[in-house]
């Protein structure tokens, strides 16, 4: 099986969620960072597609939701996994995600996941200091990505892509219902 994992990381912590999430993928893995480089090859390429970003003052990278709206039509073909880096939990995490991925998208899913995040106060620029100074209190590098969580999502995807060729052969229906890992 085939994946493609695509994201965008303002700081890093999804580039290093997404590069955990890809050593626990089986198969082949193509991992693009929206920010760094533009996608030149076909999604269609691909069983599966896994979507990831991170939440700045509220909203996905932008980059992320044009990715969605251009290959829209394609993503409804694919076994589809959407994560999400946030510090928030519970239900704030949960409206996030919902804010960031279109409700069709997430009804496709077979593997959502909120993978923690990080405030990393080294990397920011002075006014990014001030708003998480601001809002969280948070004045040095603090980290909490959750790499069980990220191991989970990969246990999913594995399992569907063992299904998936298990059904080439078969007759037998799998299970095609989210996994929710947060």
């Amino acid at each position: 099986m085939k994946s493609l994992i695509v994201y965008c990381s303002s700081h890093g912590t999804t580039s290093k969620a997404a590069l955990l999430l890809r050593k626990e993928l089986e198969g082949d893995v193509v991992v693009v960072n929206l920010n760094r480089t533009r996608l030149h090859s076909d999604i269609g390429l691909f069983d599966t597609v896994i979507i990831g970003g991170s939440i700045h003052a509220g909203n996905i990278q932008s980059k992320v939701r044009k990715f969605i709206k251009e290959n829209s039509a394609d993503l409804m073909t694919k076994n589809i996994g959407l994560f999400l880096c946030c510090m928030c939990e519970g239900r704030e995490a949960e409206q996030q995600f919902e804010s960031a991925f279109p409700h069709s998208l997430r009804d496709r899913a077979i593997a959502n996941g909120f993978f923690g995040g990080e405030f990393l106060v080294s990397r920011m620029n002075f006014i990014e200091k001030q708003i998480v100074k601001r809002v969280g209190g948070v004045t040095e590098d603090t980290c909490r990505l959750n790499t069980q969580a990220i191991q989970d999502f990969a246990h999913v995807l594995n399992r569907r892509h063992i299904h998936a060729e298990a059904s080439m052969y078969s007759f037998e229906p799998s299970c095609s219902r989210a996994m929710r890992l947060y």
